[in-house]
């Protein structure tokens, strides 16, 4: 749905919703820290994750179009599909010329734009086939005017005094779903199952989680888990409650509205580390958060921040905590024309762009096999260093019992010469990925003074890998 859920969401923090308040027992004041996320599955916490939007994702806009570039998508390094909604799309009250895949009209249907249930299938399989696994996102707080439930089924849905079925926000293309009914919760679960059973996914991004009341996501996990003890579920929503027992991970959207804030010069640097520490102190020990530059919702990162900057603020995204994304023709610097969000239409992804910046798909590839390659990146501990530019660059620690990896980024358009503080100097060899075809020429680091170029990061190694 639209950019406005990710603000809403970000009140939520430390409190519910007004939806969830209504409920479930009020949990605002209670300490999730002192709790412990969910154990995550190894293949999803080492993960990578795309984001594909079946209708831009190739010319033709359907599965065939995708699984005919799977090949393209193992070699960039990607190992976790997200397919965003491939249920058929309501007409009744859609916005723009085609509507939005998150107004839902059938939930057990196949957008027959994408093609057919054995494509879907072939698309999964083929997947498989080359080690990467595949989510499917579902949309549960809502569905579309014309879905069948709300005739079948209307006690499912949401009513004004009036007796009207209601809209949540201002989301005048969708109805509101009502978790107080017990039978709403059993058949969203019977159909959670037979994606499942049916076309053997491995989880699924739920789509305005927060939305939902946690105890319903509770409930499903403990079902969905007979189906498949590995499963993976992403929520789209930032609630410390949720990582306990439902939620394998989550949208991590301070950290990427901090990232806005300083990659466009509105903030100091330091509100990364400031914004990720309050985090990490709010939330179940060990939750894995979604890290994030760009998505569906956004302008594209590349509008945003500028080509370097973009390529910067990914550089953050797979170094930091957690688990990366990368959305639909990111690694290509694919900017979607003007790059603003394009829910209700079709604009498919211009791969041919790489031509004009040729240094994105190496960047991509040799980030991801970086991350994969070192295990503090993958899941050491995060310990924020400081330096004499402070304003303007960012530098961290990645750490585990055998080795160390040094992370520093300029989010400036200026070059940077500058010191780290409370880091030893000796044993630090570059590892910083040679994606240009032209790299520039950074003097060797000197003790812990390092320079950078505009909008230009680096990373250093202590310690075997092992």
């Amino acid at each position: 749905m639209k950019s406005l859920r990710r603000v809403f969401a970000l009140a939520l923090l430390l409190s519910f919703s007004l939806v969830s308040f209504a409920q479930q027992p009020p949990l605002a004041n209670r300490d999730w820290s002192k709790d412990h996320a969910r154990h995550v599955v190894e293949w999803a916490r080492d993960g990578v994750i795309y984001e594909i939007w079946e209708r831009a994702f190739s010319p033709a806009g359907n599965f065939n179009g995708i699984t005919a570039r799977l090949d393209e998508l193992k070699k960039t390094g990607v190992n976790i599909l997200w397919l965003m909604p491939v249920n058929p799309i309501g007409i009744k009250d859609h916005k723009g010329s085609i509507g939005s895949p998150y107004a839902v009209r059938n939930y057990y249907g196949i957008n027959p734009a994408y093609g057919t249930k054995a494509d879907l299938q072939r698309l999964v399989n083929e997947a498989h086939k080359r080690g990467m696994k595949v989510i499917l996102d579902v949309v549960l707080n809502h569905t579309s005017w014309d879905n069948k439930l709300i005739t079948e089924h209307p006690d499912f849905y949401r009513h004004n005094a009036a007796g009207k079925i209601i809209y949540p926000e201002d989301w005048t293309d969708v109805a509101w779903l009502d978790y107080s009914n017990p039978k709403l919760r059993r058949y969203i679960i019977r159909m959670l199952k037979y994606w499942l059973t049916t076309y053997h996914v491995d989880g699924f991004r739920c789509d305005v989680a927060h939305f939902i009341p946690t105890d319903f996501w509770d409930e499903a996990r403990a079902e969905l888990q007979k189906v498949d003890p590995n499963i993976f579920l992403l929520a789209e929503g930032h609630r410390p409650d949720e990582m306990v027992k439902a939620f394998d991970s989550d949208y991590s959207w301070p950290l990427l509205t901090a990232m806005n804030d300083v990659f466009e010069a509105r903030k100091p640097a330091t509100e990364i580390a400031k914004t990720w520490q309050e985090e990490h102190d709010t939330f179940p020990q060990g939750t894995l958060h979604m890290r994030m530059s760009d998505d569906h919702d956004e302008t594209r990162a590349i509008v945003r921040y500028g080509e370097q900057g973009a390529l910067a603020a990914q550089a953050l995204v797979f170094t930091l905590d957690g688990i990366p994304l990368v959305y639909n023709g990111m690694e290509v610097g694919d900017s979607a024309e003007s790059g603003a969000p394009a829910l209700f239409e079709k604009v498919p992804i211009i791969w041919g762009i790489a031509a004009r910046r040729p240094e994105f798909p190496p960047f991509y590839q040799k980030m991801i096999a970086l991350r994969k390659s070192n295990p503090a990146i993958l899941q050491g501990d995060v310990e924020w260093l400081k330096n004499s530019a402070a304003d303007t660059v960012i530098t961290f620690l990645r750490k585990t019992a055998g080795e160390e990896v040094l992370v520093a980024i300029n989010t400036s358009s200026s070059s940077r010469h500058f010191t780290i503080s409370g880091v030893t100097p000796d044993g630090w060899s570059e590892i910083t990925p040679k994606y240009l075809e032209h790299p520039p020429e950074y003097p060797a680091m000197s003790g812990t003074t390092v320079d950078l170029q505009p909008w230009g990061f680096r990373i250093f190694r202590r310690g075997a890998v092992n």
